[in-house]
């Protein structure tokens, strides 16, 4: 186990030394309003509510299926945040900013934020604490269908960053996220399908 999170932890090294790099070396760092400080803040506060589902649902099933998606989305998730706002650290830039969700893809103010949900695919508070009261199969059900949509918008501002990102790193970990999360939902939907329910 320490073996596997001291690798883990040098691999994220590796990356955040490498976008370093690619701004010292390439390009100048990202500015402010650049498609790369965009999607960096924008997927890490995406990627916060997918990690907060998981947990959710970790504790309101037995399934080990379930429970194993759960988990590994969770790992993932946060450890691409954690690289997200180093980055924004690294670029000497802030990890908030005025202007709304996704308005560096050209989708400012595509949501209102009601009730939480601040990015297409996001759940809405009123649906994370329904997912808090189920238990068993409902749970599964509710969490497979609200993470599909989840990775669906998540997909979406991912293949964003690659076309518009400039810091060849991000672009690479944003097509990295398009094929997992694209696997995932392929996942979820056979699980939902045994289940008895739709995406």
């Amino acid at each position: 186990m320490a073996v596997a999170v001291a690798g883990v932890l040098v691999a994220a090294g590796a990356v955040t030394y490498s976008v370093a790099e690619d701004g010292a070396t390439d390009t100048a760092p990202p500015a402010a309003d650049s498609a790369d400080a965009g999607f960096a803040r924008d997927m890490a506060v995406h990627h916060q509510q997918a990690v907060e589902m998981s947990y959710i649902v970790r504790d309101r099933t037995a399934d080990e299926d379930v429970r194993r998606l759960a988990y590994d989305i969770a790992q993932t998730q946060a450890n691409q945040r954690g690289m997200l706002l180093g980055w924004l650290d690294l670029w000497g830039l802030p990890k908030v900013s005025s202007d709304g969700p996704m308005t560096w893809m050209g989708m400012g103010g595509t949501t209102d934020g009601e009730d939480g949900a601040l990015m297409p695919g996001m759940a809405t508070d009123t649906e994370l604490t329904k997912l808090g009261t189920l238990d068993g199969r409902q749970a599964e059900v509710l969490y497979l269908q609200l993470m599909t949509d989840h990775h669906k918008g998540g997909i979406h501002m991912a293949e964003a960053c690659v076309a518009k990102c400039t810091v060849k790193v991000e672009k690479r970990l944003a097509q990295g996220m398009v094929e997992a999360q694209q696997s995932e939902i392929d996942l979820m939907t056979d699980m939902l399908k045994a289940r008895g329910a739709k995406p």
